[in-house]
């Protein structure tokens, strides 16, 4: 990270920490869109941002659009505390072990697939709530670098994942983790990759316990009315998922593939348990919140919470400011919860 990166991140944490009344001061008056508030650090975080003037990821070629990413991960995930990390190979994929400090064998362990629009993100994207959710809920964590489009599109990702899930399971005892306790979940469109590895685990009678599910992209298709409503100004753009549709999916005949919108598809018996997570002024909160209830009507357990005041990529924000770091504590401990519900239902 250059110096003036490194002034930048300086500039937002300190922000982040004064007392709300100022911060509120900073940001402006109060946004309220279908009776839900932004939260007064996402606020700033928006106007620390416009006022950096930094272009917009979707606005550059998508090489330095990823290094956007990569620049603006670091920035808000810092350097998370962790008891050991391991650069590992999964399915002839790039990997990253993390394992939380004092885990003994025989551990949970949480299959992950980062977000980013089947375009952006990778390991180092999302190192720092990787390292959190380790040591947060005491899971062992395996992300998974899977290919990205345009240069490798759907159905690259799709298969990278789900040979990669089974290879994982198949190893479980060199990775010392309890097959029978193993979740696999992602963010945004990782979390569409959680879902449907998660299907096909049902359908093939592997084990996975879990799902951890953060605002998932279920619906290529757009259909669903915060789509439209926050399409602008809170952080995920129109365009910016445009651009990851038009890349993964290239015909747009696959906008109804289950495998690529899962909220089309036939869900089978045994659907692991899930926890889905939405954010209120997220273009993805509806469909996130129907595949929860397509879960529930195919008889899956579901626990679905919506943090109101957040936006899209409030997940990466667990090195500054406390209000977002405090909903992504809750995931964590979602997970905690369902994989020790899981252990005592085996």
């Amino acid at each position: 990270m250059s110096i003036v990166d490194r002034l930048q991140g300086l500039t937002v944490a300190g922000a982040l920490a004064l007392p709300e009344r100022m911060q509120r001061l900073l940001a402006g008056p109060p946004v309220e869109i279908d009776g839900q508030r932004l939260a007064t650090e996402t606020q700033l975080l928006l106007r620390l941002q416009r006022v950096a003037r930094e272009p917009a990821i979707e606005s550059l070629p998508i090489p330095e659009g990823r290094l956007a990413v990569l620049k603006q991960s670091a920035i808000v995930g810092g350097r998370q505390p962790i008891g050991a990390v391991h650069e590992v190979i999964v399915a002839g994929l790039p990997a990253r072990f993390y394992e939380p400090s004092g885990v003994g064998p025989a551990s949970p362990l949480l299959v992950f697939f980062h977000g980013g629009a089947w375009v952006y993100g990778d390991l180092d994207s999302h190192d720092a709530v990787c390292r959190f959710l380790a040591e947060r809920a005491g899971v062992r964590v395996i992300a998974v670098d899977y290919r990205l489009a345009p240069e490798a599109p759907f159905p690259a990702a799709y298969d990278d994942c789900v040979k990669a899930y089974a290879d994982i399971i198949e190893r479980a005892d060199e990775w010392q983790v309890d097959r029978h306790r193993v979740a696999v979940g992602g963010d945004s469109a990782g979390g569409n990759l959680a879902t449907v590895v998660a299907v096909e685990a049902a359908r093939q009678g592997w084990p996975c316990a879990f799902q951890l599910l953060v605002y998932p992209g279920t619906d290529m298709t757009a259909s669903m009315p915060s789509r439209r409503t926050f399409a602008e100004g809170f952080m995920l753009s129109q365009t910016f998922m445009d651009i990851g549709r038009d890349n993964y999916t290239q015909d747009r005949g696959l906008w109804t593939d289950p495998r690529v919108s899962p909220l089309f598809a036939e869900l089978p018996s045994g659907l692991a348990p899930a926890y889905v997570a939405t954010a209120g002024f997220d273009p993805l909160r509806d469909e996130g919140e129907a595949y929860a209830e397509r879960m529930r009507d195919a008889g899956c357990r579901v626990e679905l919470v919506r943090f109101p005041g957040m936006i899209h990529s409030f997940f990466n924000v667990v090195g500054v400011g406390g209000t977002a770091r405090a909903a992504v504590g809750d995931i964590a401990d979602a997970l905690r919860a369902g994989l020790a519900v899981s252990k005592a239902a085996q």
